[in-house]
C-alpha cells in the first residue's frame, strides 16, 4: 500500500476501480483499507467504481454492465469533486446509491 498512500498524500482523492462488482468484492475491502491508512490525507470518501450488481449480461450488454471510461470522469463529478459545466451520463449520487441498494442492484 506504500504507493497508494503516497498517491493520496498528494492528491487527496482515490478511486478504487475493477470489473468486479462493487459490492461485496475485493474492491470494498481496498476501499475500506486504503480509507483507514489514508484517513488524515483524503479529501473526499474513497471512491468504488465496479461492474453494476447483476448477473453478467450477454455481450451486447457489456457497455452498461462493466465499467466505462465516461463513468471514470462521471465518478469524479459527483463523489469527488464537480467539474465545471459538466454533465455526467451516469448518476453516483449518494441518492442514487440508496436508490440502488434498497432495490438490490
Amino acid at each position: 500500500y506504500e504507493k497508494v498512500v503516497a498517491s493520496v498524500k498528494k492528491t487527496g482523492k482515490i478511486i478504487v476501480a475493477g470489473d468486479a462488482t462493487a459490492r461485496g468484492s475485493f474492491l470494498n475491502d481496498l476501499a475500506a483499507t486504503i480509507g483507514s491508512l489514508c484517513f488524515d490525507y483524503l479529501d473526499a470518501p474513497v471512491a468504488v467504481l465496479g461492474s453494476r450488481n447483476w448477473i453478467t449480461p450477454a455481450h451486447e450488454l457489456e457497455g452498461a454492465f462493466f465499467p466505462q471510461p465516461g463513468w471514470f470522469i462521471d465518478m469524479i463529478h459527483e463523489r469527488i469533486q464537480p467539474l465545471k459545466g459538466y454533465m455526467p451520463g451516469e448518476n453516483f449520487t449518494d441518492a442514487e446509491m440508496i436508490r440502488r441498494a434498497k432495490k438490490g442492484i
